[in-house]
């Protein structure tokens, strides 16, 4: 490993992590206050501290205390999104209250805190696009600002131009230029679910089949590809769809923590597994806690193959330093 050391807030299962890890940094201490995501990343990070705590009630102090003499060349993390995104119809109708008056949306600035705290080389801070809504990415800049950082980045990134099987905008908000050169090439569905054995394979973990009524089993039958079985109603009503059958051909929609997706040849469900595919996880990550929160922490990641190529760009800028 190298000599660069990550702190990672927010961390839920350990999407972003993953990438930094595999691009050679040490991922020295975790927050989240979830307990299955904070075992799910110690499982697979076994040398991280991880703390599952409120946010809110640690101390720049104490981690100060925890890591002693270990300097912190970058703070990732990934906020909550919910107060942000217009997928959440209780999101607040001013954007400001998003970030200063909704209490999730205030976590945004523990985020910051820390930054303020430990001054980072490098900070990189996930979140939906509509964080920088009317006057949020003004607000966001005079935070980080007041942080003392005087350059701030807004890197609007689609995760399926770096190698992630599924489609996702995001922005990361950071004091470095995050613009890495695009993979020439999609990877579709048929091509992230192939060599998989059937469901229930006990070589494969996180890969058990999905359970269905039957009635549910007939109403999946008729699922064309691309097509939606439900809608579920966003912000100001909108309708947005869920469990799609998958077309083989094309990239998956956006992995969500709420998205199930049906296979694109099989009447069922995706697997945990299949659905971390789509992600970019590879194999021999594992995700712990119930079924529902295994596919909550797939969806509420940063897919690993971006954060692999966002750790690229730090890795280099800390080595030209």
């Amino acid at each position: 490993m190298s000599e660069f050391n990550v702190v990672d807030l927010f961390c839920g299962a350990g999407g972003f992590a993953k990438g930094f890890y595999d691009e050679g940094f040490n991922i020295v201490l975790a927050i989240d206050n979830f307990k299955p995501a904070s075992e799910t990343y110690k499982a697979n990070f076994p040398d991280t501290i991880v703390l599952t705590e409120d946010i809110r009630e640690v101390s720049c102090e104490l981690v100060r205390k925890i890591l002693g003499k270990i300097h912190i060349h970058a703070i990732i993390g990934s906020p909550p999104c919910e107060p942000f995104t217009a997928a959440n119809p209780r999101r607040k109708e001013k954007p400001l209250d998003r970030l200063y008056v909704d209490p999730m949306g205030r976590l945004t600035l523990e985020f910051i805190r820390f930054v303020r705290c430990f001054k980072p080389e490098v900070f990189v801070m996930e979140n939906v696009p509509q964080i920088l809504d009317n006057g949020l990415k003004q607000a966001l800049y005079r935070e980080f600002r007041a942080a003392g950082y005087s350059k701030v980045f807004f890197n609007i990134l689609r995760a399926e131009d770096y190698g992630t099987p599924s489609h996702r905008v995001r922005v990361f908000i950071s004091n470095i230029p995050i613009k890495p050169k695009r993979l020439r090439r999609k990877i579709i569905v048929e091509e992230a679910l192939k060599n998989l054995p059937e469901p229930g394979s006990q070589n494969i973990p996180n890969h058990d089949p999905v359970p269905l009524s039957p009635r549910k089993l007939r109403r999946i039958s008729k699922v064309k590809w691309g097509q939606a079985l439900i809608r579920y109603e966003g912000f100001k009503g909108k309708l947005l769809p869920n469990l799609i059958r998958l077309h083989p051909k094309k990239l998956a929609p956006t992995v969500l923590g709420s998205s199930r997706f049906i296979h694109p040849y099989e009447d069922r469900f995706l697997t945990v597994r299949e659905q971390a595919r789509l992600m970019g996880y590879p194999d021999n990550f594992i995700f712990l806690g119930g079924r529902d929160s295994q596919f909550n922490q797939v969806g509420e990641s940063v897919p690993v193959p971006l954060s692999k190529t966002i750790a690229s760009t730090v890795m280099k800028y800390l080595m030209e330093r």
